[in-house]
């Protein structure tokens, strides 16, 4: 089967397509035919060596795929080849097939394409930990959502929508009206307004009640800031420190530098909230990632959410979607097919 593999830290040039032999499923897993597969900014980090938790170098990385099951391990019940399936990978979704645990494998709804399927975990995953299970978001408060027109900051806003929250967006001008279709209220072009400003003006100077922020660095201040009393802030990327396609350690050692340390003293006074979400670290919480998929699984149906698909790109094209996702070109999901 043909891979994509990060040989070593480099630019989107460096990726690698390679022949490797094919996996088989052990007991209690299954091997999926990859139709399409997730591309994630963490996937670009990684191959930046800015990602702590990636594998090892060389390496595959890729955290969710839909494709077609064709060979079943032992003791697996529940699932049968020929199914059209999402599956958590957590790694190795860059590929033609992929050898998975049967817990993280669930059927594709009617109506989804393979497309939609590997563009809903990880982005309407965290999305849904950042706004239900952990920042609970409630009719008629607000929400800001950074990077708004990315694949997490799409799905944040429709299931914002779901709970009759008014969301407040950022992203370059030439993202406003789709942010505008999407049910966004108000728009901000962080590139040349001043997004605090521009948040005590909406909200009349009491801020906004949940921030979702994957910049980290100096932004998570201003996000802080940004919060109303009881406010939520909540921190789930670091793309301050990949400003570009290449790795700049000075770039990022400075943004780490930049990066708030919140005291409790500090949280007790201001009445605030402040979270962190890494989808990553919960992979062994099987249980609570299967209920959410399996909700998230659940609107989709109800016509309450529609994983957007921004661009594909073929397989053995992996480079160019890294440097279209690090381009800040993207409006939805990045995916790659096969």
């Amino acid at each position: 089967m043909r891979s994509v593999w990060i040989p070593r830290i480099g630019p989107p040039e460096v990726l690698e397509v390679r022949e490797i032999p094919d996996p088989h499923p052990r007991a209690g897993e299954v091997r999926v035919r990859v139709r399409a597969s997730g591309v994630n900014f963490a996937d670009c980090m990684a191959r930046m060596g800015l990602y702590p938790d990636a594998p090892k170098l060389p390496c595959v990385v890729g955290y969710e795929v839909a494709g077609t099951i064709d060979e079943i391990g032992d003791g697996v019940e529940g699932l049968a080849a020929g199914m059209s399936v999402i599956a958590l990978t957590r790694f190795n979704g860059y590929a033609e097939l992929v050898v998975v645990p049967a817990g993280q494998v669930v059927p594709l709804p009617e109506g989804m394409t393979f497309e939609q399927g590997a563009a809903l975990p990880v982005n309407y995953l965290t999305a849904m930990l950042m706004l239900e299970d952990m920042g609970h978001v409630s009719r008629g408060e607000r929400v800001l959502v950074h990077g708004a027109a990315g694949g997490v900051g799409l799905a944040a806003v429709q299931l914002a929508r779901i709970h009759d929250a008014e969301v407040i967006g950022t992203a370059s001008a030439s993202k406003h009206a789709a942010l505008r279709a999407a049910g966004v209220a108000h728009t901000i072009d962080y590139r040349t307004a001043d997004v605090e400003v521009e948040i005590r003006r909406l909200t009349g100077g009491r801020g906004v009640d949940i921030v979702l922020d994957p910049i980290g660095g100096e932004n998570l201040r201003r996000s802080y800031r940004a919060l109303a009393p009881l406010g939520r802030l909540v921190a789930f990327g670091f793309s301050a420190s990949a400003p570009g396609t290449s790795r700049r350690i000075p770039t990022a050692l400075w943004q780490l530098i930049r990066m708030p340390r919140f005291s409790p003293i500090t949280l007790m006074n201001d009445n605030r909230v402040v979270m962190g979400v890494n989808l990553g670290h919960l992979w062994g919480e099987t249980a609570l990632l299967r209920r959410d998929l399996t909700r998230l699984l659940d609107y989709f149906r109800a016509g309450k959410i529609n994983p957007t698909v921004g661009k594909t790109f073929p397989l053995t094209d992996a480079a160019a979607a890294h440097a279209y996702i690090q381009g800040r070109q993207n409006v939805g999901k990045v995916v790659l097919t096969v």
